[in-house]
C-alpha cells in the first residue's frame, strides 16, 4: 500500500514537471516568436515610413511647384493682356507709320460688304459683324466699303488721289499734303492694321460730311463703342489726327478703350497722350 502511494506521488510529480516543462517551452517559443515578429514589423513599419516620408516631401515639392506656377499666372496673365491692348492702341497717324515689322492676319468680311475682297483683321471680325448686323436689325442698311489694305492697295489710293488733286489745279509742291489730308500716305494708314472699317449707308454712298445725316452712322457714332470700335476721325479734330472728319470710318480699340474714349469725348491721339502720362 505504502508502496503504490510513492509510485503515484512520483507520477503526480513527473506529470507536474512535465506540464511546468511544457509550458515553459510553449512560452520560451511563443516569446521568441514575439521578438521576431516585432522586429520584423518594426523593419517593414520604418520602410513604410520612409516611403510615406518621401511620398509626403515629393507631393509638398509638386506643390509647391503648383503654387508657385499659380502665383505667376496673374502677372503673365496680366502681361499678356497689356501687350494685346497695346497693339489694339497702336497709334498710326501722318506722324507715326505703321511698325516695319508689323504682321496681321485677316478674314474676308462676308456679306457686309461694298465690292469684293473686303477683309478684316481676326482680331476684331466677330464685333465687326455683331455690329454691322445689329445695325441692320436697327432697321438701317450698313455696308462697308473699305477695310484692310496692302501696302500697295494705299499706294495706288494715294496716288489716285494725288492725281485728282493735281488736276484741280495745286502744284506739286502742294498737293501732297492735300491728298493726304483724306487718303493717308502709303505706311500711315490704320487700314493696313486691318483694325480699321470705312462703314456708309447703301442709301447714300458719298464720303462726305452727308454720311453723318444718314441713320446708319446716326446708330453707329452712337453704339460702336459697345463692339469695341470708335469713330476714329471726329469733327473738328483735324490739327489732332491729320485727317479730315471722316464720319464713316471705325477703328477697332477693344471694348474697355472704346468705352473710355466715347466717354471722354477725345480722339485716339488724345487717349494715348493721357495714358502715356500716367
Amino acid at each position: 500500500m505504502q508502496l503504490k502511494e510513492k509510485n503515484t506521488t512520483w507520477m503526480i510529480v513527473l506529470a507536474l514537471f512535465a506540464l511546468l516543462l511544457g509550458v515553459g517551452i510553449q512560452i520560451g517559443l511563443g516569446l521568441e516568436r514575439d521578438v521576431r515578429t516585432t522586429a520584423q514589423g518594426r523593419a517593414i513599419a520604418a520602410e513604410l515610413a520612409a516611403e510615406v516620408r518621401q511620398a509626403a516631401e515629393d507631393r509638398e515639392q509638386a506643390l509647391y511647384l503648383d503654387k508657385a506656377a499659380l502665383a505667376a499666372l496673374p502677372a503673365e496673365k496680366a502681361a499678356a493682356y497689356e501687350d494685346l491692348h497695346l497693339e489694339l492702341l497702336l497709334l498710326v497717324n501722318p506722324w507715326n507709320p505703321v511698325p516695319a515689322d508689323y504682321s496681321v492676319e485677316v478674314v474676308p468680311v462676308g456679306e457686309w460688304q461694298i465690292g469684293e475682297d473686303q477683309s478684316i483683321a481676326t482680331l476684331c471680325d466677330d464685333a465687326l459683324l455683331r455690329m454691322i448686323a445689329d445695325c441692320q436689325e436697327a432697321g438701317y442698311r450698313p455696308y462697308i466699303c473699305s477695310s484692310y489694305r496692302t501696302q500697295a492697295m494705299q499706294e495706288a489710293l494715294f496716288y489716285n488721289k494725288l492725281v485728282r488733286v493735281l488736276s484741280m489745279g495745286y502744284s506739286w509742291d502742294d498737293a501732297p499734303d492735300i491728298a493726304a489730308q483724306s487718303v493717308a500716305l502709303p505706311g500711315t494708314s490704320e487700314h493696313q492694321l486691318g483694325l480699321a472699317a470705312d462703314i456708309i449707308d447703301s442709301e447714300y454712298t458719298y464720303l462726305d460730311e452727308g454720311q453723318e445725316r444718314t441713320g446708319t452712322q446716326r446708330w453707329l457714332m452712337e453704339n460702336s463703342w459697345r463692339y469695341g470700335f470708335i469713330l476714329r476721325y471726329p469733327n473738328g479734330t483735324t490739327d489732332i489726327t491729320g485727317i479730315i472728319y471722316e464720319p464713316w470710318h471705325y477703328r477697332y480699340v477693344g471694348e474697355r478703350f472704346a468705352k473710355d474714349i466715347y466717354e471722354k469725348g477725345v480722339t485716339l491721339e488724345e487717349y494715348v497722350a493721357l495714358r502715356r502720362g500716367r
